[in-house]
């Protein structure tokens, strides 16, 4: 297992954190899947709560939350993740990632839903001061 990166999107403020995830924190994420929630202190965030909202894997093919698994499939679409749009009615056959995460899975988008009292900004180191 790589490491993972956590892409930390914030509605309030409409910034986004980058936090890289070594092998052993990304674990605790293992088997989660898109749309489900988590406490941040699986990631050394106490006091903050997240919600997956999607993903890449190690080839850069996009998670969808309506593929169920880990598996990559060529799927036929008209609109959502992964498809640009095109004509009216048109369906593309794009490759894209399941919705579970699992040891080559690159990314991970999450979106938070209660912040703590610690600011993303800050390092920890700061906060000590």
């Amino acid at each position: 297992m790589a490491e993972l990166k956590l892409v930390i999107g914030n509605p309030k403020t409409k910034k986004s954190h980058q936090k890289v995830l070594s092998a052993d924190a990304s674990q605790s994420l293992m088997g989660l899947k898109v749309g489900e929630k988590f406490k941040g202190e699986l990631i050394d965030l106490t006091g903050y709560e997240f919600e997956i909202t999607g993903g890449s894997d190690y080839c850069g093919f996009p998670m969808r939350k309506d593929l169920s698994g880990t598996l990559r499939k060529k799927i036929l679409a008209v609109s959502g993740i992964g498809i640009t749009k095109g004509r009216d009615g048109m369906r593309q056959r794009k490759t894209v990632a399941g919705n579970t995460i699992f040891d080559k899975t690159a990314q991970v988008n999450v979106k938070i839903l209660k912040e703590g009292k610690v600011p993303l900004e800050e390092k920890p180191s700061e906060a000590a001061k």
